[in-house]
């Protein structure tokens, strides 16, 4: 039986390649096309985009963070900023826009809205994870009902963490990056310090 493997076309024969470096323009125009590059990546990713995808589109070794404080500079004045959050980058309206957006025709129900039972939930989750029903049971001194958490769920803001060590081996919980972006996190060590009975925790 005999085998045939397709030869791949040379680069040149194919689609463009993807010149990230630029190196045949003067270097102000290439400092230029790599911010428009990096804030054109941003402005089409709803989630925050790290520093490894940001290099994808702009030369070997390039300064990244330099590139990003540019870009900063230049929204200053404008509705909208460049916020790191959740590990990553992303573009955002400014909090003082918050009730324009609200008033807006069909915007008005994107923001999250959170049961006071939910949010604490949330919370003792974010605190403590992984955790099971079992440990959020023990904090709340009653059982959360499997419904509540499908709602943090759905609204991508708890996951299944790794199988609890008690008997049973039950799912655990934990927080998502939707979350770190939610409540304007980089990462998990920016939670305030908790408050229990005059110690912090």
């Amino acid at each position: 039986m005999t085998t045939v493997t397709k030869k791949r076309k040379p680069a040149e024969e194919g689609a463009a390649v993807f010149d990230r470096d630029l190196d045949e323009l003067p270097q102000e125009l290439r400092w230029r096309e790599w911010m428009g590059r990096i804030e054109a990546v941003l402005f089409a990713s709803a989630a925050p985009v790290g520093r490894e995808d940001l290099a994808r589109v702009v030369g070997q070794g390039a300064p990244i963070e330099m590139l990003i404080d540019h870009i900063r500079a230049e929204l200053n004045g404008r509705p909208y900023e460049l916020a790191q959050v959740a590990g990553g980058w992303m573009l955002r309206t400014r909090t003082q826009f918050a009730d324009a957006i609200k008033a807006a025709a069909d915007l008005g129900d994107q923001p999250l809205a959170f049961t006071e039972m939910e949010m604490g939930v949330l919370c003792a989750i974010a605190y403590h994870q992984p955790i099971d029903r079992a440990g959020l049971a023990d904090i709340f001194g009653k059982e959360v009902s499997r419904d509540l958490l499908a709602r943090l769920r759905y609204k991508d803001l708890i996951a299944s963490g790794p199988r609890s060590p008690r008997p049973g081996a039950p799912h655990t919980f934990v927080t998502t990056e939707t979350f770190l972006v939610t409540f304007d996190l980089q990462s998990l060590r920016d939670l305030p310090e908790l408050e229990l009975r005059g110690e912090s925790i």
